[in-house]
């Protein structure tokens, strides 16, 4: 992206929409920073090319990601109640997207190969043979929940401006309805995890999951071993950065790669 078509996103047009600023002031962020981002959306369909107004959503989700304490979207509150000297804390949400968007500048380049991301129901995706498939799905929680959606609705929102999506108008965060996925029940996962392993069984499988989820270790290599002769297990300490009080021990787990060939 050149620096006009960076000029041209932080450039001011009075008739850009003011979604985010009237939906989230006083829950997340500073008016000032909401109404940058309605800005910058209104300025997005001009750049007139789908892989640089992909690099300018990418830049959004991360500025709002570094800026929001913890990460997460959970708790309404003053915008400015955790500012503690972190330097992620103190930038406002349009320098946060400069910086970003110079990183995924950088960070880009031409493979000379056709490209494609979706979204939607991995059970229904229809693909070509596919030589490698890295799977990380939710982790059924041995405790409290796993849903995405409550903990990052608003990252979902930002990179759609909320299109397509289901805002829960009653809930203090302005949460979106929940999708449902088998991924997130003790009843539904097992079955979840042979069907989705089926499905690429002549693809390389790697499986990326923790010991603070269900199913355990064993389960899941013995589900794989259906599918495939040889099923190795990459572990590593890790240590999650939320609440991580002293108390906090469920926070100190093992990360597994689990990779069937």
């Amino acid at each position: 992206m050149e620096d006009e078509e960076i000029e041209l996103l932080l450039s001011y047009d009075p008739k850009h929409k003011h979604f985010i600023a009237n939906t989230f002031t006083g829950i997340f962020f500073s008016v000032e920073d909401l109404r940058f981002l309605d800005q910058v959306w209104y300025n997005i369909p001009k750049l007139g090319d789908s892989y640089k107004e992909a690099i300018a959503i990418s830049a959004l989700v991360r500025s709002c990601a570094k800026r929001q304490p913890r990460g997460v979207f959970t708790v309404a509150g003053d915008p400015e109640r955790y500012k503690d000297g972190r330097r992620d804390l103190q930038l406002s949400l349009r320098e946060h997207f400069v910086e970003h968007i110079d990183a995924y500048n950088r960070a880009s380049f031409d493979n000379h190969l056709m490209n494609r991301s979706t979204k939607g129901d991995i059970f229904t995706l229809e693909a070509p043979k596919i030589d490698l498939v890295y799977m990380d799905p939710p982790y059924v929680p041995r405790s409290d929940d796993n849903c995405y959606i409550k903990r990052y609705h608003f990252l979902e929102g930002v990179s759609s401006y909320w299109q397509g999506v289901e805002i829960l108008a009653h809930s203090k965060v302005k949460k979106l309805k929940k999708p449902f996925t088998p991924f997130s029940y003790r009843r539904t996962a097992l079955d979840a995890f042979d069907r989705m392993f089926a499905k690429f069984s002549e693809s390389i499988l790697i499986l990326s999951y923790s010991s603070n989820g269900f199913p355990d270790l064993k389960l899941l290599v013995d589900i794989m071993r259906r599918y495939k002769l040889d099923v190795c297990v990459h572990e590593k300490d890790h240590r999650y950065h939320f609440g991580t009080h002293v108390s906090a021990e469920r926070n100190n787990v093992q990360e597994y790669l689990i990779v069937g060939t």
